[in-house]
């Protein structure tokens, strides 16, 4: 039987040490990514802009699920500390970030569902009165092993 040679020893050892520490160094993997946009409704419009999210915002988002472009979309309502705070966040939830670059087949399905381009920017338009966007970020699941 032959024997392995110290430094033949060594490096085997380091390279198997190194293996493990790889497949150690990261306790988790990256989830699903969900865009969180945060709304300011304006008073006495509240009624209003929850009635476009129940029928025009959740047939679209209804359609972008079908198509399996969206995980799943929610409605979170929250009591606002200052007049700056958002009193409705909304949530998409995408697979990955890869999923964002579909963007045709996203418009495309809106387009099914919302109309053309000019419908969309005239609803657009329509929905400003109701709410103020503050703003939007993209939040990534971080799943632990």
């Amino acid at each position: 039987m032959q024997r392995l040679s110290p430094t033949l020893f060594a490096l085997l050892l380091a390279g198997a040490s190194t293996l493990v520490w790889a497949q150690d160094a990261k306790p988790y993997k990256e989830g699903p990514v969900t865009e969180v946009s945060y709304i300011k409704i304006k008073p006495g419009r509240f009624d209003d802009y929850m009635q476009f999210l129940a029928t025009t915002y959740r047939a679209n988002m209804d359609a972008q699920k079908k198509a399996g472009l969206i995980m799943s979309y929610n409605i979170f309502g929250k009591q606002a500390r200052t007049p700056q705070e958002p009193d409705l966040i909304l949530t998409v939830t995408y697979a990955n970030m890869a999923a964002l670059d579909r963007i045709d087949e996203a418009e495309a399905v809106s387009a099914k569902v919302l109309g053309n381009n000019a419908a969309q920017n005239k609803a657009t338009i329509e929905r400003g009165p109701m709410r103020d966007v503050l703003g939007s970020e993209l939040i990534r699941e971080l799943v632990l092993k």
